[in-house]
């Protein structure tokens, strides 16, 4: 579920559909278990519409701006930071899409667009001012061993002091979890450059999907005993993959940032599926489903309407995502 209205689709045959699925589980199971890799890695394109058409141009510059930064890892921060929202405000007074405190902004805040003025609630300084930042931490811990990124991450966190003493990424739980979970972010900001790796949980998420097909529609519905056992779109996605330990965000278009994104002739059964009216544009997305092969996801389409498999190769077909267990835990519980 997101705040729009939730998608209409077309009804498809369920009946017919049963044993279908229970091959593609099969299916997933096997190739779960056989394909090896990963990703790839050393790509900094961006993901379709993973950055909001408005800022992606602004990412995809300043995210070159030194080697310890890429557009992808930028768009991470940024949406870790605010959600892409160029009015957030913190409690502790950070502002602007890249969520500047005022003392760091009147330090480190530059003039991105040249009219003369540093703006921290105006995307075309804050957005380079981050990558700036970035880049002179980077700068700062230049000489310590390991991963010139990972330290420019812990500097962000930690200090660059705490980098140089310890010789690289300092050893403080917090620092260490902001560094996986920056990294693994970025990762559903990148366009995969290799075949995206199947995810294992994928078969037993269909699973649950396929048990509740028949359950109708109901918005904001999660599952539980005092709403009948019914779901929204996202409802239905988040308890499929929660059956298999794995913890998605609420709404649509926040699961969209839980993995990689297959391409649409890679897909594989438990791949999330999206709809938008902007395809530009990923917070705008309305509508998720499971994806279950042959060209058919398993979805709670809107009110009135049952949990039912439907096409997905519509007009208004945004993407996928491989769920990942990191990837998932990755993503801020509020943007």
């Amino acid at each position: 579920m997101t705040v729009r209205k939730a998608w209409i689709v077309a009804t498809a045959a369920v009946g017919a559909g049963m044993g279908f699925v229970m091959v593609l589980v099969v299916g997933v199971y096997l190739v779960a278990g056989n394909l090896a890799g990963g990703i790839g890695g050393g790509s900094v394109g961006l993901a379709k519409g993973a950055v909001p058409a408005a800022y992606q141009s602004l990412v995809q510059k300043w995210g070159n701006l030194c080697d310890a930064i890429n557009p992808a890892l930028l768009a991470a921060q940024l949406y870790q930071e605010s959600g892409f929202n160029p009015n957030a405000k913190s409690p502790a007074q950070a502002q602007g899409i890249a969520q500047f405190i005022p003392g760091t902004w009147a330090t480190h805040g530059v003039d991105g667009d040249g009219d003369g003025v540093r703006d921290v609630w105006n995307p075309n300084d804050a957005i380079p001012s981050a990558a700036s930042y970035d880049c002179e931490l980077a700068s700062y811990v230049k000489n310590a061993p390991g991963n010139a990124t990972e330290n420019m991450l812990a500097a962000y966190n930690a200090g660059a002091y705490a980098v140089i003493k310890y010789g690289g990424v300092p050893p403080y739980a917090e620092t260490r979890n902001y560094v996986k979970t920056i990294t693994t972010l970025a990762k559903s900001f990148a366009a995969p450059v290799t075949r995206v790796d199947p995810s294992k949980q994928a078969a037993g998420a269909i699973t649950y999907a396929q048990k509740k097909l028949g359950t109708l529609y109901l918005w904001g519905g999660n599952g539980t005993a005092d709403q009948g056992g019914r779901f929204d779109c996202s409802g239905l996605t988040k308890a499929s993959y929660d059956s298999v330990g794995v913890t998605l965000p609420r709404v649509a278009n926040d699961q969209y940032n839980a993995g990689p994104h297959p391409k649409r002739d890679e897909l594989l059964p438990g791949d999330l599926v999206f709809f938008s009216d902007d395809l530009t544009n990923s917070r705008a997305i309305r509508h998720v489903g499971i994806y279950v092969g042959g060209g058919y996801m398993i979805d709670a389409p809107r009110p009135g309407a049952v949990i039912r498999f439907d096409p997905i190769d519509t007009p208004d077909y945004f993407g996928a995502t491989r769920v990942t267990e990191d990837g998932a835990k990755a993503l801020p519980t509020s943007v």
